[in-house]
C-alpha cells in the first residue's frame, strides 16, 4: 500500500501532507497530555514489533502479496494516538531509510495507513467491544473485523489518491486496490487475533487496561 513518488499530482501530495500533519500534531497534543508510564515502553515495543513484521511479506493471489498494517493493533493497544505516532515513525524511518514508500509521498502513506487505518481500527474495535459486552471471543473478533475494515478502507483512499492524481482510472483503482486488499486484510486480521491472543495469555493487563478505557 506504500505509495512511491511520482504516482501523486502536486494538488494531491500537498492535500495529504496537510491533514496528516493536522492530524499528528493533534496526536502529539493528545498523547503530551495523556500518556502514562506504561504507555512509553509499549509504544517502542509495538513501533518496534509493526516495523519487523511490515517487512515480511505474505503472498495473497494472481502474484501479489501483502504484509501487516498494524493500525488497528497499534490502536486496541495503545489508543488512536498513540497509535497514531507509532505508525508515523514507523513509516518515516521505511521512506527515509528503505525507500519504501516515496519521501514526497510520506504525507499520503501517513494519511491512508496512520490515520485512516489508524482511525477505522479504533472505531469498529470500540464499536464492536461495547456492543458486544463481555461475551466470550469478543475481543478476538473486535479485533479480526477492526484489522480487516482498517485495510480495506486504507486502501481505497489510497486508490482514491491515485484516480485523483490520473495515476489509474476510477474504475480500474477502486477494484483492483479494494479486491486485492480484501484479501490482505484477512492476513492482517488473523496476524491481530493472534498478537491478542498471546498477549491475552502472557499478559492480559495490557488488553484489560485498553478495554477499561473504552467501557468494556
Amino acid at each position: 500500500m506504500h505509495i512511491p513518488d511520482g504516482f501523486l499530482n502536486t494538488g494531491t501530495s500537498v492535500a495529504a501532507w496537510a491533514i496528516s500533519a493536522g492530524s499528528v500534531g493533534y496526536a502529539v497534543r493528545r498523547v503530551s497530555r495523556e500518556l502514562g508510564e506504561r504507555q512509553v515502553p509499549l509504544m517502542g515495543v509495538t513501533a518496534a514489533f509493526i516495523f519487523a513484521a511490515q517487512m515480511m511479506n505474505f503472498t495473497v493471489a494472481g502474484g501479489t502479496s501483502g504484509h501487516l498494517l498494524g493500525g488497528a493493533l497499534a490502536a486496541i493497544l495503545l489508543g488512536p494516538w498513540a497509535a497514531m505516532l507509532v505508525l508515523t515513525s514507523v513509516l518515516a524511518v521505511q521512506a527515509l531509510l528503505f525507500q519504501d514508500g516515496g519521501l514526497l509521498a510520506l504525507g499520503a502513506n501517513v494519511l491512508n495507513m496512520a490515520v485512516v487505518g489508524v482511525l477505522v481500527g479504533w472505531v469498529v474495535y470500540t464499536g464492536l467491544r461495547r456492543l458486544a459486552g463481555n461475551r466470550t471471543g469478543a475481543t478476538m473478533v473486535s479485533g479480526f473485523a477492526a484489522a480487516w475494515l482498517s485495510v480495506v478502507i486504507a486502501s481505497l483512499v489510497a486508490a482514491v489518491e491515485l484516480a485523483l492524481s490520473g495515476t489509474s482510472p476510477w474504475g480500474v483503482a477502486l477494484p483492483a486496490m479494494g479486491l486485492v486488499h480484501m484479501l490482505i486484510g484477512i492476513g492482517e486480521g488473523l496476524i491481530t487475533v493472534a498478537v491478542l491472543a498471546f498477549l491475552r495469555a502472557v499478559r492480559p493487563d495490557l488488553l484489560a487496561l485498553r478495554q477499561a478505557s473504552v467501557g468494556v
